[in-house]
């Protein structure tokens, strides 16, 4: 195979809507590096977790997303030469390019909580994160009237992390429905001191955890994992807790970036692992012909669909603004949490990477909940990514 124009590495959200952008901007030669045969809609994840969507809802087959014109090397990146701008796959294949942009996303790093990914094989722990585990969260939390129930929000680097807190919701609101929270123990874990570190969105989070009644373990991280006695040891500033007897655990597997990022003289001293760019152009610190966004890509700002979004858009002229030698356009960190505070009720958290409201919809308080949001985060926004989303247009 000879030197793709563009070569991209990942086929989620990032590496599909940006190649389909290219090839609508007239880019001849995009080569779309990815191992998996079925993409998925992530955001929906959550709602199978809550017991509003099926799998059938969001995957399809990667055949069908790849947009034409895009050539697909169904393989997986071990290797990265930056200089040489090439790539080696697993299967042993090297691939050129003349430009390189990185959007592998994260991998789960089971290591880092021993005991879980026993946990999860045995059935008493799953979660929105990993698609596997995804159907066993709503099956196991529905029918449930009484015992210990833990959640918990990933440490970054995650995928849009608060969005974990989706399933604890809408359960919470399901089980007062249905007449039994005060009957259940519900524990939440949080990395931070709040939820989102956006003093509107946890001001009206904290109200919502105290009237369901959860108790917010702060500034906390499971430990270790005894899957076979159901117990989850929790670490934070006030020592170490072990919660006993869990019922079931919807606990998120902590995340990395590939190893090879770092192997490949790409990652930045201060982040793990992930890709040292210009948090505002996209483009590599160290070399000019290598670009990243998404999950894998230190940007300063969390990660989300709705960032991507804003990402690509900026990404895409910049591969056009560089190869001209003209001014390169400035990402500003935008993103949007969404979170399910109750049922079919949806805050979106909309901010730029300082944490100021920036909302899609002007003079519309990004941090009140409202029900069309959440029919719009829920059939709405799944209908824009598969149509136009991931053919470029948006």
């Amino acid at each position: 195979m000879g030197r793709a124009e563009v070569l991209i590495v990942g086929g989620g959200n990032a590496g599909i809507s940006l190649a389909a952008r290219l090839l609508r901007d007239g880019v001849r030669d995009v080569t779309v590096v990815a191992p998996q045969p079925v993409h998925r809609y992530k955001p929906l994840l959550n709602y199978v977790a809550g017991g509003e969507a099926s799998m059938t809802d969001l995957e399809r087959p990667m055949a069908e997303v790849v947009p034409d014109g895009c050539t697909w090397v169904r393989d997986s990146v071990v290797a990265v030469d930056a200089d040489a701008l090439t790539v080696r796959t697993r299967g042993g294949r090297t691939l050129g390019c003349s430009t390189l942009v990185l959007c592998p996303g994260l991998v789960e790093d089971w290591d880092a909580t021993p005991g879980l990914q026993q946990a999860y094989a045995d059935g008493w722990a799953a979660s929105s994160y990993v698609p596997g585990s995804t159907p066993v969260v709503w099956q196991r939390l529905a029918p449930l009237r009484s015992g210990t129930v833990v959640f918990t929000v990933p440490p970054e680097p995650a995928s849009c992390a608060p969005t974990a807190l989706k399933p604890l919701l809408m359960a919470c609101d399901h089980w007062r429905r249905a007449g039994v929270l005060a009957d259940l123990d519900v524990r939440l874990v949080l990395p931070a001191a709040t939820a989102t570190g956006i003093p509107e969105a946890d001001r009206y989070l904290e109200e919502t955890f105290a009237g369901y009644g959860v108790d917010v373990l702060r500034e906390a991280r499971v430990e270790r994992v005894d899957w076979d006695t159901h117990a989850l040891t929790v670490a934070s500033p006030a020592g170490r807790r072990v919660l006993e007897d869990v019922t079931f655990a919807h606990a998120v597997p902590h995340y990395r970036a590939p190893a090879w990022i770092a192997e490949a003289g790409l990652a930045a001293d201060s982040s793990p692992g992930l890709v040292d760019v210009d948090p505002e152009t996209l483009r590599s610190r160290r070399h000019p012909s290598v670009w990243a966004i998404g999950d894998a890509a230190d940007l300063a700002t969390r990660p989300s669909g709705g960032a991507l979004r804003k990402q690509v858009n900026v990404l895409s002229k910049n591969l056009a603004a560089a190869q001209k030698g003209k001014e390169l356009h400035r990402y500003d960190g935008y993103t949007v949490m969404p979170i399910t505070v109750g049922r079919r009720k949806l805050m979106l958290n909309e901010v730029d990477r300082d944490g100021r409201p920036s909302p899609s919809v002007p003079f519309l308080d990004p941090f009140v909940p409202r029900r069309w949001q959440w029919f719009f985060d829920r059939y709405g926004l799944p209908q824009v990514y598969w149509r136009r989303i991931l053919r470029g247009r948006v």
